[in-house]
Parts: C-alpha cells; structure tokens; sequence
C-alpha cells in the first residue's frame, strides 16, 4: 500500500507565494520520479513539475521560473515552491509519484487559490 498525503495550499493574492509539500510512505522502494499536476475547472489534468530520484526536473513553461520542485530522498517528500502566482495558476494541484513496474499513484489533490 502507497500513501501520498499533501499538504499546503490555500488562498493568495497575485504575486504572492505558496509551498506544497507531498510524503510518500508505504511500499516504495520501487519509488522513481515525483511531481505536481494541476487541473483547473473545466481543464484537463497537466504536468506542473517533476523530479527524478537523480534530482533532474522538467517544468511546464507557464511556471519555469517562478515554480522550484525540489525532493528529499532521505524523506521521501517532494516539495514545490510557487512564486510570483498568477490566478491562472488557480487549480487542485496532485501530488504524483511514479514506480518502476507499477502504475502512478496519486494524492488526494489540494486547493490553489489566487486572487487578481
């Protein structure tokens, strides 16, 4: 059994700051890469950022920039640091994690709210 509990979150203005946080715990030792999508109402679900075991990451154009993704191994957590938010980046925001040889697992998602 994998869990991926998420935390952070919430409502912010434009040009401000939020940081989520996701930790993995369970059967992982087939953990590989980590990262956020998002979808917002009446979108589809799309890669924000991720993160391999070996620390290289891959973002979506719209937040290369202003979003970090970062990981702690020792932890099993991946972190995403937003700045500079814009309201089009108004979303559920998903933790991902993807194994080897076993399908993606996925958290419970959290709001991201950010006002104009």
């Amino acid at each position: 059994q994998v869990q991926l509990v998420e935390s952070g979150g919430g409502l912010v203005q434009a040009g401000g700051s939020l940081r989520l946080s996701c930790a993995a715990s369970g059967s992982i030792f087939r953990l590989n890469a980590m990262g956020w999508y998002r979808q917002a109402p009446g979108k589809q679900r799309e890669l924000v950022a991720a993160i391999t075991n070996s620390g290289s990451t891959n973002y979506a154009d719209s937040v290369r920039g202003r979003f970090t993704i970062s990981r702690d191994n020792t932890k099993n957590t991946v972190a995403l640091q937003m700045n500079s938010l814009k309201p089009e980046d108004t979303a559920i925001y998903y933790c991902n994690a993807q194994f080897r040889f076993e399908r993606d697992r996925w958290g419970q998602g959290t709001q991201v709210t950010v006002s104009s």
